[in-house]
């Protein structure tokens, strides 16, 4: 457990607020987002509304990234730079937002179909949001991390798809990435268990085709290797006596933050 901040009840009255803002935030987005804009102009009214809602982005200048939100576009699997490209009816683009508030972060991303996709697009983002909510079941006190990788990589494998092995979830509070790493594999090496307090963002990156993944040029925007769709899904998650509590989960009553 060496290195895992446990979160206090007085660390979760601020983090909680952190975490319906990130979501409200990518509600906002999921809403926003139609054919014809361009990546940037969604990054823009991302970083729009985060103000709207006295918060910051948490990734803009984070190991100097350029960008407020992480905006990727069909084979794009993580980090994606906003730029000129316009969405088009039938791409799927993953949109992940976390944003800084009051000391704290919030963490989460989805991946959203651009006025209608596929049949492939649509089980691939079904089967990837689904397998987020295994691993979030699995992400109960006295359990270890592996169940929780586990748990998503059979669901997904079962379903004929891969997972990114380079990239993985990761605790989080006051910093962008504590420990424990959370892979969406089960790698013995990270295995920490899981107490209550922990917070982590559990964010499975699922591929159609084969899991390799390559960096491009720009140093950020990770790609599949075989041009095949990618989706993500993620939320923030709150290890308790019982049942996990996803953070980033918005709800009517959660959608007014003071």
């Amino acid at each position: 457990m060496a290195g895992i901040k446990l979160k206090s009840a007085d660390d979760l009255k601020l983090m909680r607020p952190a975490c319906v803002i990130a979501g409200k935030v990518l509600e906002e987005i999921a809403a926003f987002i139609r054919p014809g804009l361009t990546t940037r102009q969604v990054d823009e009214f991302a970083a729009a509304q985060m103000q709207a809602h006295s918060a910051k982005s948490a990734f803009l200048g984070y190991r100097k990234f350029p960008c407020h939100t992480c905006i990727s576009v069909n084979e794009e699997v993580v980090h994606g730079l906003s730029n000129e490209r316009e969405l088009r009816f039938g791409d799927i683009v993953s949109v992940d937002v976390g944003v800084m508030y009051k000391g704290f972060i919030g963490d989460n991303a989805r991946t959203i179909a651009v006025g209608g996709c596929g049949v492939q697009a649509q089980r691939l983002m079904e089967v990837t949001e689904e397998a987020l909510y295994k691993g979030i079941a699995a992400a109960v006190n006295g359990n270890r991390v592996t169940d929780i990788s586990r748990a998503i990589q059979e669901f997904v494998e079962g379903n004929g798809f891969s997972v990114v092995r380079e990239f993985v979830g990761h605790g989080v509070g006051r910093s962008m990435h504590e420990e424990p790493q959370v892979p969406n594999f089960v790698d013995r090496k990270m295995n920490d268990k899981l107490r209550p307090g922990m917070t982590i963002a559990i964010e499975p990156m699922v591929n159609a085709g084969r899991p390799e993944v390559k960096i491009l040029k720009d140093h950020w925007t990770v790609v599949t290797q075989d041009a095949s769709l990618s989706a993500h899904f993620e939320h923030t998650v709150l290890i308790t006596e019982s049942e996990p509590e996803i953070l980033t989960w918005v709800t009517p009553s959660t959608l007014k933050v003071a």
